[in-house]
């Protein structure tokens, strides 16, 4: 079935001994994918891939089906994922920040998604407990052991690349609390805005935790609102979609509100669909129109049924949406728009 087939090959008898051995795995489920996959890694040694790229390909791939059979019988629970220091000592009170963040989520039901290291991750993990607690850690030459609460490997994955690293612990998770470390945890958080910035990630709740009274993530901030925002590498308002806190009972607040009534969303050319799990009323759909009437391109906020393409595929139509054409770049707008939805009095 060549149709399904983007891996590169254009042989015929490829394509069909690859049908046959996907039939003969016993595959039923998403077969042209799997057919992709395994076409993509015939092309690579039909290019002539070096060593060190096939090495590069196999361990990523092997890595991810590691996380992704970890992750599986946990998808129907919400989980955050908590970045911070290796370095942060048991007692210093970004630790306890930690803790008790994750603390408040487990007790929400949430499980709580980590580097599996030391210093913030172990506190977190500490606060969630073993039964809400995951774990993905990195192999190095200088590396610590994984911390005791989720050194087991029904609770943690270990890889040896950061990029499928950092993959598994944003790819899972619907809400984010960094709280201050070195180039790991900036790296992690520049990822986060970068994927929320460039529209590569649905919306999601990220919070800037710190210790009481402290300036790592205000003085943060204000880098990047005096010298990104203010030379215009950034719009004005691509911070707006960012929490920055000391307070641990607030980071878990704005991580779980979020979700209060916004479900999910969709787009359809330049219409954007939100998924809602309560219809606001009549009177609050007019104030939203009223407060974020600058965010659309043209028209209005309305009310929106099911489009023909997810109830073909079952995406959601139970619940109820609204839609709207949005300007360009206005993602601080949509996480200040799905803020007020959870808020509205009609929400659940």
């Amino acid at each position: 079935m060549r149709g399904d087939m983007t891996g590169g090959l254009r042989d015929a008898a490829l394509d069909e001994a690859i049908s046959s051995l996907v039939a003969e795995a016993g595959i039923t489920a998403q077969r042209g994918l799997i057919r992709r996959i395994i076409a993509s890694g015939i092309g690579l040694g039909q290019d002539g891939a070096s060593r060190l790229n096939l090495k590069i390909t196999a361990a990523a791939v092997e890595e991810m089906r590691a996380a992704f059979r970890l992750f599986a019988p946990y998808s129907g629970i919400p989980k955050a994922t908590i970045f911070g220091s290796a370095r942060t000592e048991v007692g210093d009170p970004l630790w306890h920040a930690a803790e008790a963040a994750a603390r408040g989520l487990a007790e929400r039901g949430w499980t709580v998604v980590t580097g599996a290291g030391p210093g913030i991750m172990e506190a977190a993990a500490t606060g969630a407990g073993r039964e809400r607690s995951l774990g993905v850690s990195i192999r190095l030459p200088f590396e610590e052991r994984p911390n005791a609460i989720v050194e087991d490997d029904d609770r943690r994955v270990a890889m040896k690349y950061f990029f499928t690293r950092k993959l598994m612990l944003v790819k899972e998770s619907s809400g984010f609390i960094c709280l201050p470390g070195g180039f790991g945890t900036m790296d992690e958080t520049f990822e986060l805005l970068t994927l929320q910035q460039t529209g590569k990630m649905e919306p999601v709740p990220i919070v800037l935790l710190d210790r009481p009274g402290g300036s790592y993530w205000s003085g943060f901030a204000r880098f990047v609102t005096e010298e990104l925002a203010g030379s215009g590498l950034i719009a004005v308002d691509d911070l707006d979609r960012v929490l920055v806190t000391d307070s641990a009972e607030a980071a878990v607040a704005e991580v779980t509100g979020f979700w209060r009534n916004y479900d999910s969303l969709r787009w359809f050319d330049e219409e954007l669909v939100l998924r809602l799990r309560a219809a606001p009323t009549e009177a609050e759909l007019a104030e939203l129109n009223e407060r974020f009437s600058g965010m659309c391109l043209r028209g209005r906020i309305e009310r929106a049924e099911p489009r023909p393409a997810e109830l073909a595929e079952r995406d959601r139509p139970e619940l109820p949406r609204l839609a709207l054409i949005p300007r360009q770049r206005a993602i601080g707008e949509l996480h200040r728009l799905i803020r007020a939805l959870a808020l509205l009095p009609s929400a659940p």
